[in-house]
């Protein structure tokens, strides 16, 4: 039986989490699934991603209603992926917040991402039909901005590429806490497939400097405590860069994608097969970091078409 391409065999629901990162903070997690957080302020809430589809997003409304009653005023995109953004439409906020960057991405190539997304991980569309279009931000910025929920005051920065080239988190200070979107996975694989690995490693060491005392991750638990926070950054690191290495290698001596792909298994097999997402993510980060190894900058757009054809060269 030929294997599932990506997510498409993976049916499983996932156990959902809501953990107390810091006073009034939140990480929505789903065992591997794409993570949302929540900031509570004086007079409202923020959300960090939005999930899929609405009919997903009201998942994590129920777990904002467990705690708060305050209406939802913000909603921030780290950055442009259809499973983050698609599902903006269910929290009826005023403000949704992007980079300049990844406004520009969803121009670029957010109906591309969809459609691609929509074939990779049909579990992850649950309600499809209630997706209005593509998510359009009412604010963006180039580096910074700051937000006041009441006196609670909410950063917005872009440290540097490495998900994607428009990334953004969110650092909370009164509470050192921090919302890093896909840039911090953990016991998660890191999708790289619109990654930039060169950079990825500086705009770790970035989050690392705030010395956060927890941070809300892209999928996996919540990392509560300055030791959870280290070991999930190093890792992560660990993960981008074994995957990078050997593909470098082989794209250095001319030698094939599939080549690439047997060399970033044997390398990564051992130490994250058991990842979330691993099998997943593996056949586009081997992809683009054999392109960014010949020198393509800007990561080509995925369309159905094109993950279909990799796929199929993969396999042999």
């Amino acid at each position: 039986m030929a294997k599932a391409f990506a997510s498409q065999g993976d049916m499983t629901e996932k156990k959902i989490s809501f953990t107390e990162v810091g006073e009034g903070l939140y990480a929505f997690t789903a065992e591997g699934d794409p993570n949302s957080g929540v900031i509570i302020g004086d007079e409202s809430v923020m959300i960090i991603e939005a999930q899929a589809t609405p009919r997903l997003a009201k998942k994590v409304i129920e777990c904002v209603r467990s705690v708060t009653d305050k209406p939802i005023s913000h909603v921030v995109l780290t950055h442009y992926h259809a499973v983050r953004v698609l599902g903006a439409s269910a929290y009826g906020a005023d403000q949704i917040i992007m980079s300049d960057t990844a406004r520009a991405m969803v121009v670029e190539r957010g109906q591309e991402d969809w459609d691609s997304e929509f074939q990779r991980f049909p579990r992850l569309f649950e309600g499809h039909e209630s997706i209005p279009g593509l998510t359009w931000p009412t604010t963006t910025f180039s580096e910074s901005m700051t937000v006041y929920l009441g006196n609670r005051r909410v950063d917005i920065m872009h440290l540097g590429r490495a998900h994607t080239a428009g990334d953004a988190v969110i650092w909370v200070p009164d509470q050192e806490v921090m919302f890093t979107g896909d840039i911090v996975e953990y016991h998660s694989a890191c999708y790289c497939g619109d990654g930039h690995f060169g950079d990825w490693g500086e705009t770790l060491g970035n989050i690392a400097s705030f010395q956060p005392r927890s941070i809300a991750p892209g999928r996996g638990d919540a990392l509560v405590g300055p030791e959870m926070v280290e070991a999930a950054i190093r890792n992560t690191s660990d993960f981008v860069m074994s995957t990078y290495a050997p593909a470098a290698r082989v794209a250095a001596r001319g030698g094939t994608l599939k080549e690439a792909w047997d060399a970033v298994r044997a390398a990564c097999d051992p130490k994250f097969a058991d990842y979330a997402i691993y099998e997943h993510c593996l056949p586009f980060n081997v992809a683009r970091a054999y392109d960014e190894a010949r020198g393509l900058d800007t990561p080509r757009i995925w369309t159905a078409e094109r993950d279909l054809k990799m796929w199929e060269e993969l396999q042999g």
